[in-house]
């Protein structure tokens, strides 16, 4: 019988204020050696799971046992100095964790090349890509050499190549001394996993091989959603609250040559697109390739050095509080206030964007009803779980029915029920005329774009539907790609033309 190096008996945690507890008599294990995926929705109780195991948090009841010397822990939120530089970083973890001498020197060393890290030494970490940062994030995780790695959500913003990278450095992890338990919202990495446990309500609904799961057949998304209650439900009162938006324009956004630089690097290079009204355009590329640049001198939050930005016939630079009034923007990490409720954040924002009096009133009652907002209005937002920070920022962004929304990762890190949700209230807004530009790294809510723009080193290196830019890396050996094949087909093809040149 394989070892357990984590044993949990009946395990239940409450917080003050709540009334159903975080964790709910679980009783669980997690055996040594294998790579264990921990799944559920937003709220389930994974990180305070993990917590516990940490030992960060403390049972109400129950008795946990982990049969390690050393545990390492990522955090879900970047927990590592951005002000400091990667080595010192790293530096710092093997200070605190009392690693010294050779051992030191071969452990850094080690950790170096296996994150790939080893150029960007000198790097502050507030600079490095969001794949980079996880990187590091697991790297400082591992410079006590921890029989146990409790990795929270490690994939939550990072591009389809840098996951797999970071998928395979964990495998290697897991054959020699290390034990994994992965918190995850990519269902195709739970697959992965050599065992899962599905938390729902703070309770265990599933622990097993993934194979089990799904009865070795079926989608292992449907499954998910099935086990926990079935489809969300097809929500249109987001939509039904905006106004048909007028279609007066051939291009609603458009980028002519758009560049940024910061002294000798080029951020964006000579940019161009065009997006139609009632058209859902995406921008895809690796982490660090130029889409986030891009996207906020669409949104006209950053200058361009040269060239320009045209929101609904307006230029960006020139015009812009008539420009900003036609559009809603949500920040690819959360930006609205946390120390102000929800009900807090909604007047301001709806005050913010002109809406007063019993028009104010009636459109906060109505996202109110329409995100389930009324158990956590008067929570401070930085408390809320993670899908329901979402839903507040969507909230805020549409108060004013702008005619363009520009949404940057907005399901980045929630579960698959939510994330169908979201898209329902995207598509429903679109059908009412609302133009949307997305930024995404789920290759499978690509495809519900209409056309997308690949990004990387600054450019745009290719541009077409889903399906064109399919066919552009269709071959013999690849004669059905997926979203996810084609992305990184087409990023290595630039980098091979990147080389030769």
């Amino acid at each position: 019988m394989t070892e357990n190096i984590v044993e949990m008996t009946n395990i239940t945690r409450r917080f003050a204020g709540t009334d159903a507890p975080a964790i709910d008599n679980v009783t669980a294990t997690i055996p040594k050696g294998k790579i264990t995926g921990l799944i559920g929705p937003d709220g389930a109780g994974k990180t305070t799971l993990i917590r516990l195991i940490t030992g960060l948090l403390l049972p109400t009841s129950g008795e946990i046992q982990v049969n390690a010397d050393y545990i390492g822990y990522m955090p879900q939120q970047f927990g590592l100095y951005e002000d400091l530089t990667v080595m010192q970083n790293i530096d710092l973890y093997a200070d605190l964790h009392g690693v010294t001498g050779q051992q030191r020197k071969e452990t850094v060393e080690k950790l170096l090349h296996f994150t790939s890290l080893e150029p960007f030494t000198k790097r502050l970490a507030g600079k490095l890509s969001g794949g980079m940062k996880q990187k590091l994030g697991i790297a400082c995780s591992l410079i006590s050499r921890p029989q146990l790695l409790l990795l929270d959500e490690p994939g939550v913003g990072v591009d389809p190549i840098s996951r797999r990278e970071l998928w395979d450095m964990v495998i290697e992890l897991s054959k020699g001394d290390i034990t994994v338990l992965w918190s995850t919202s990519y269902l195709n990495e739970a697959e992965k996993c050599d065992n899962i446990l599905l938390l729902n309500k703070g309770k265990l609904l599933f622990e097993g091989k993934p194979a089990d799961f799904t009865d070795k057949g079926g989608s292992f998304e449907d499954k998910f959603i099935s086990v926990l209650g079935g489809e969300p439900e097809q929500d249109s009162r987001l939509a039904d609250m905006i106004s048909r938006v007028e279609k007066g324009h051939e291009a609603v956004i458009e980028a002519k040559n758009l560049t940024k630089r910061y002294g000798n690097f080029t951020a964006a290079n000579n940019v161009n697109f065009s997006v139609k009204p009632g058209e859902i355009f995406g921008l895809l590329g690796p982490n660090g390739a130029g889409k986030s640049t891009i996207f906020r001198m669409m949104c006209g939050l950053l200058r361009p050095t040269s060239g320009q930005a045209m929101v609904t016939g307006l230029n960006l630079e020139t015009a812009s509080g008539k420009a900003r009034a036609n559009i809603g923007y949500m920040a690819q990490k959360f930006s609205l206030y946390r120390d102000l409720s929800v009900m807090q954040n909604m007047k301001f924002f709806s005050g913010a964007y002109g809406l007063k009096g019993r028009k104010q009133k009636e459109r906060i009652d109505e996202i109110i009803d329409i995100f389930d907002f009324r158990h956590y209005l008067y929570m401070n937002a930085g408390e809320l779980p993670l899908g329901y920070k979402q839903r507040l920022a969507l909230a805020c962004a549409v108060m004013h029915e702008p005619a363009v929304l520009f949404l940057d990762e907005p399901t980045s890190g929630v579960d698959p029920i939510m994330r169908r949700e979201f898209w329902t209230h995207i598509k429903g807004m679109v059908k009412k005329g609302v133009t949307i530009m997305v930024t995404t790294h789920f290759m499978e809510e690509a495809e519900n774009c209409d056309r997308i723009s690949l990004i990387y080193k600054a450019q745009s290196i290719a541009i077409g539907t889903p399906q064109e830019l399919k066919n552009m890396v269709k071959t013999e050996k690849l004669p059905n790609p997926t979203m996810e094949d084609t992305f990184i087909e087409l990023v290595k093809r630039n980098e091979k033309t990147d080389t030769a040149d």
